[in-house]
């Protein structure tokens, strides 16, 4: 158990940087350099952690026996100084879902390449089974990543890319929602809305080792 926890928690961590990394990324690209300003621009995980959701979370979800997930740190991203407030807005938002997407992919790629190159029945296939297992479980988390930040409810990702969908007028008023976002949230996740999440990320996960 705790072996398993050492092992998952980085992978965490190194997936929701990767996914907030990608939000400044963007931003920065589109004209605001505030990430870069408060030193978010960066791989470096520590600016990035949320004490509840990367640390406490994590491992409170693991204990109970539920699937480990977590959050970090809202990368500050000021939209006001993007080149197109809608078009950039909904960048922003999408580029860390895609991150996680990318990240999915090449992980799979690898587990494939290690595969179509060992020789049939080489030693080298025990020897492999931990790293087989960490490319797994690293497409696993990416792919809960994405596709719950893409989730149309504030502050979550996909209602960024929603609202600049939406005409100015049903914008504003759907953006209004996000002072009950967090509410909205947490009653999804305890009415088993995680399960077709789970769900939808385990067809993800069937689908591209498939293509591989």
């Amino acid at each position: 158990m705790l072996g398993a926890i050492i092992i998952q928690l980085p992978i965490l961590i190194f997936a929701i940087t990767v996914h907030e990394f990608s939000h400044g990324w963007m931003a920065v690209k589109c004209g605001d350099d505030t990430p870069r300003i408060f030193g978010r621009l960066t791989f470096n995980p520590i600016p990035h952690i949320d004490p509840i959701g990367t640390i406490l979370f994590p491992i409170l979800a693991f204990i109970t026996g539920y699937p480990i997930f977590g959050w970090a740190r809202p990368v500050p991203i000021n939209p006001l100084r993007f080149n197109n407030y809608r078009v950039d807005s909904m960048k922003t938002a999408f580029a860390g879902p895609l991150a996680n997407f990318l990240v999915a992919l090449l992980s799979a790629v690898l587990i494939w390449l290690l595969k179509a190159f060992l020789p049939a029945g080489s030693s080298l296939t025990n020897v492999l089974v931990a790293p087989f297992g960490i490319l797994d479980y690293n497409i696993w988390i990416n792919l809960v990543l994405a596709v719950f930040n893409l989730i149309p409810v504030p502050p979550l990702d996909g209602s960024r890319i929603l609202s600049g969908l939406l005409p100015p007028d049903m914008a504003f008023r759907y953006e209004r929602m996000g002072s009950f976002g967090f509410i909205i949230i947490l009653i999804l996740l305890y009415s088993g809305f995680m399960r077709l999440i789970f769900g939808i990320v385990q067809i993800l996960h069937k689908l591209l080792y498939l293509a591989l």
